[in-house]
């Protein structure tokens, strides 16, 4: 049985291909402006990459912010649903998945069976997403990349009061005008986000193990602050960013069968 998921984020589209059960290949292109033909590209490419004819695929499952711009589906399913199962089929022992994206950020608490028990959303500031971390790196004027680095080199805590995304990047360019060190604000940036992040986990509740995935998995300070906030360590899986994708390609396959 071949059964697909595509995640329709903000901005990226991921796509996943399985066989019965079993990643065949999978791909990653920008949303941009036209959504529908971004899906239709990307599930072409995770098509070619594991060498089936999207015409093979028995049953498509869409997740995401677009979910329902996804052409010819099947079935759709929550971010929240999606990121359960596909974490699950990864962790088996995860029992609270943090899902942090470029404009939002949830939290998951799971039960063995995948069974979702309580989740929170943190969609109506940028501040708790990777957005933020993206704004505040070019105003430090370095790479995302070096932006997550340059944060493990600094051990000193330095809060930022601000609790919008525009307000604190004014408070990074005071830091930077008083010649704090860029690492420094780095890691203060990084804290920030987490911290909020971390609150709303709390509200569901923290059951370990604890997994990482979307996006901003790949940000090593953040990874840092999260643990250092949740006081344990907080485990990403392999390419997190495909995960939201894989859970939606495994309820494809359920709902096929």
């Amino acid at each position: 049985m071949i059964t697909a998921g595509i995640d329709m984020g903000a901005k990226f589209i991921k796509a996943v291909i399985l066989k019965d059960g079993v990643l065949q290949g999978k791909a990653i292109v920008a949303t941009g402006f036209e959504p529908a033909a971004s899906a239709s590209q990307c599930l072409e490419q995770a098509a070619k990459e594991s060498g089936i004819e999207i015409s093979s695929i028995d049953h498509l499952t869409s997740t995401g912010a677009g979910r329902k711009m996804a052409p010819n589906i099947n079935s759709h399913v929550t971010d929240i649903s999606a990121a359960a199962k596909g974490t699950l089929y990864l962790l088996k022992d995860v029992r609270t998945v943090i899902d942090v994206g470029a404009e939002e950020g949830r939290g998951i608490r799971v039960e063995a069976d995948g069974r979702v028990i309580d989740s929170a959303v943190n969609e109506k500031c940028a501040a708790g997403a990777g957005a933020f971390a993206e704004a505040m790196s070019r105003a430090l004027e370095v790479s995302l990349e070096e932006f997550g680095q340059l944060s493990l080199q600094s051990n000193k805590t330095i809060p930022m009061n601000a609790q919008c995304a525009v307000f604190a990047e004014s408070e990074v360019v005071s830091l930077v005008h008083a010649k704090t060190p860029k690492q420094d604000i780095a890691r203060a940036v990084h804290d920030a986000i987490a911290s909020r992040i971390v609150s709303m986990v709390r509200r569901v509740g923290i059951r370990e193990d604890v997994a990482l995935i979307g996006g901003v998995s790949h940000n090593p300070g953040f990874v840092d602050s999260l643990s250092r906030g949740l006081e344990t360590k907080v485990i990403v899986p392999e390419n997190p960013e495909y995960v939201g994708a894989l859970g939606a390609a495994i309820y494809a396959r359920e709902r096929s069968q």
